[in-house]
């Protein structure tokens, strides 16, 4: 059955019940979109709290990577739904903005071209030297040949705000959670865990890379993999000491779609493979973003493949910091933490991975490493067009 035909039977009108497995970022975000509509949402989470990719990461909502279009419009939505809930919910956020640095002319010549085509999209610009100083502090001054200033990125703190949009959820619209419970089979209307059952009008499967165990055939037949990343976090920076903006080098630009605007880009890649060749190779991009309690969060390492081994290596934490200082200078670089996350990525240039397993059982899953940025949009959307309620 194909996604329109299966939408036709799908959501028979307001007010029907739904399950969610997975209380990670697409969990919730699918909650949010069905229980705005009128409906009675349970969600299943296998272990206490999230735990999963939902909180290992910078906790950019980063609308900068996202190319101008439909991805950037979703980007924003996110965004929004975002800053509602967390001015609702009083969840700590920053819209601090972002700055990409650089010190060679190639790189400033990339964000010169990003800003040509995307200035009257999108609040950006490129900045002086003097005028990227005055935005941040912890810039490495030396050899600075301006910035690409984006002002519509923003920080959350993953690890809290996963957790508090969850209790929003429940305090506000009746979402009822439970907790350690992990779900092993789906014969819809039914969710089973051991020898527990609820049912369900409709069924979404958003557990990230455990959908493989849900549902193993569709995970072989699918176009995807897995990403480990590794990540580290310094300490609290001394007498309320901030960056500002979250700061990004050179190799930043070469990863995120929204950079393929610029015309330059393939032979500033060129230049970063011959440079670079160790940090591409383990998918090294640096960038730092600073927490509500002043901790800086730093990475990160892109390794691909569907089993990974779980020892975090030295060696890319080493290429991660050291990259990290030629543009950025901190008041305090002491480790706190480093922790690795794997999230599920398609292979096939997709942006995502809706399937409807059949009707009223939906997997929504694959958008890669913009949760933070892209699930409030995506399913927003998805339910929407669904239930054919556009809010």
């Amino acid at each position: 059955m194909n996604q329109d035909q299966s939408m036709n039977s799908l959501f028979r009108g307001q007010g029907g019940s739904a399950i969610i497995v997975g209380a990670g970022i697409v969990g919730l975000a699918t909650a949010r979109a069905l229980a705005i509509r009128g409906y009675k949402v349970t969600v299943f989470e296998r272990n206490e709290r999230a735990v999963g990719a939902s909180i290992r990461n910078f906790g950019m909502v980063w609308p900068i990577g996202q190319a101008t279009g439909p991805m950037f419009d979703r980007a924003m939505l996110s965004r929004s739904i975002w800053k509602t809930i967390c001015t609702e919910a009083g969840i700590w956020h920053n819209e601090v903005g972002s700055l990409h640095l650089a010190y060679h002319d190639d790189e400033l010549q990339v964000i010169q071209e990003y800003v040509e085509v995307n200035h009257i999209f999108r609040d950006c610009a490129l900045l002086n030297p003097t005028q990227t100083l005055d935005k941040s502090p912890a810039v490495n001054a030396n050899g600075l040949k301006g910035a690409l200033w984006s002002g519509e990125d923003m920080i959350i703190e993953s690890r809290e705000a996963v957790g508090q949009v969850a209790k929003y959820l429940a305090d506000k619209y009746g979402v009822q959670f439970h907790w350690n419970t992990a779900i092993t089979r789906i014969e819809h209307p039914k969710v089973i865990s051991g020898n527990q059952s609820w049912q369900a009008d409709e069924i979404f499967v958003c557990s990230g890379a455990d959908f493989e165990t849900l549902y193993p055939e569709l995970f072989a037949e699918t176009q995807i993999t897995k990403c480990k990343l590794q990540m580290m976090r310094l300490t609290t920076q001394p007498d309320g000491w901030r960056i500002g903006p979250s700061l990004c080098g050179g190799l930043s630009m070469i990863h995120y779609p929204g950079f393929q605007a610029a015309a330059s880009l393939p032979e500033l890649r060129k230049r970063y493979e011959e440079q670079y060749a160790t940090h591409l190779k383990w998918g090294i991009h640096v960038m730092v973003s600073q927490n509500g309690n002043g901790e800086l969060t730093i990475g990160d390492s892109h390794e691909y493949g569907l089993v990974h081994d779980p020892f975090d290596k030295a060696f890319i934490n080493n290429l991660i910091t050291e990259y990290l200082h030629t543009f950025a200078t901190f008041k305090d670089w002491q480790l706190l933490q480093s922790w690795h996350g794997i999230y599920p990525k398609m292979t096939n240039g997709a942006t995502e991975l809706i399937v409807d397993i059949e009707p009223g059982v939906t997997v929504i899953n694959g958008i890669g490493g913009n949760g933070m940025t892209l699930s409030f949009g995506l399913c927003e959307e998805v339910i929407a067009k669904r239930t054919r309620q556009y809010l």
